[in-house]
């Protein structure tokens, strides 16, 4: 179990447990009510099993996944005995989201070479898309370097407020039109900004919701067109933000975006006040996109950079 013991930074994983707790709770109650009276793993435990991961928001593709891979494990040793299906749970779970590249980072850090770092934000209205870029913006900030934000997300009056309240609290600069300007507009002048401020990183914020996928699909490629006249390779990350809480619903919301536009990274919010955290792992499966941030409560530092091994710790605790 070496494959587990890296170095946790301790408050960061305190507060990953406390705010996986409910989750963990959820899934550790129904996996004993699965194995009991068993002592060793048989068809039986493994249909248990089964329910037990898709009732915790896995999805039913990801726990099928996860059943073959036991069941070869079952089949190689002969006897696995129920005391060790955590051991063994944990281990392909985490093999799971190393093949997205899921949970590789451990501290908020931007490309060498790409200078301004563009990251375009995409999610429905709701989900905690402004509040992420925020505390993005402050977590970038903190470790010194330049932000600047772009309220793109010109639809509503109150995501471009929001996002101010958030620049202004973190001390960074924020470019800013009118309601109902264009988005494209404005992320243009965002990347003129922050080029002529030499600026580390730009968080670009757009619309959560527009009338159907199509209008969707070109307002977010006319907004990377216009911001590739000043940074010929931006966005450099398209990051998808969803509401753990929600579910499977979140599996729809990524299905969504991910057909109208191309998205990289993924953010997974609320984890905190759900029993859902499951979905972390079936979405970055299903749709073999990393998790590269999860939010685990209110404050600014309860959004980490998601490392699969403290999740996966934190998880079977």
């Amino acid at each position: 179990m070496s494959f587990f013991k890296n170095i946790f930074s301790k408050e960061k994983k305190e507060t990953l447990d406390k705010g996986l707790e409910k989750t963990k709770e959820n899934f550790f109650d129904k996996l004993s009510k699965a194995v009991v009276g068993k002592s060793k793993v048989d068809d039986e435990v493994l249909d248990n099993l089964e329910e037990v991961l898709v009732a915790s928001d896995v999805g039913v593709n990801t726990t099928l996944k996860i059943i073959e891979r036991i069941e070869e494990r079952v089949a190689k040793d002969k006897y696995v005995s129920t005391n060790e299906l955590n051991k063994i749970l944990r281990e392909e779970i985490a093999a799971l989201l190393s093949e997205t590249n899921s949970g590789n980072e451990s501290d908020f850090t931007i490309p060498d070479n790409k200078k301004p770092y563009v990251i375009m934000v995409v999610g429905v209205n709701g989900v905690g898309k402004t509040t992420t870029i925020g505390k993005l913006a402050a977590q970038f900030h903190k470790r010194g370097f330049k932000v600047v934000l772009g309220a793109a997300d010109t639809f509503r009056a109150a995501a471009i407020d929001q996002l101010q309240i958030w620049a202004d609290r973190t001390g960074v600069p924020i470019v800013r039109q009118e309601m109902g300007s264009d988005p494209a507009s404005v992320a243009f002048d965002t990347l003129k900004s922050a080029v002529s401020q030499n600026a580390d990183v730009v968080i670009i914020d757009t619309a959560g919701r527009l009338h159907n996928k199509v209008n969707l699909m070109n307002e977010l490629t006319k907004i990377k067109r216009v911001m590739q006249k000043v940074v010929a390779d931006a966005p450099h990350d398209v990051l998808l933000v969803l509401d753990g809480s929600t579910g499977q619903n979140a599996f729809e919301q990524a299905k969504q975006f991910t057909k109208a536009t191309e998205v990289s990274c993924l953010a997974v919010t609320k984890l905190d006040g759900t029993a859902k955290g499951g979905v972390v792992i079936g979405i970055s499966d299903q749709f073999q996109i990393p998790v590269k941030y999860i939010g685990v409560g209110e404050g600014i530092d309860d959004l980490q950079v998601f490392n699969k091994m403290e999740f996966v710790d934190s998880f079977f605790k």
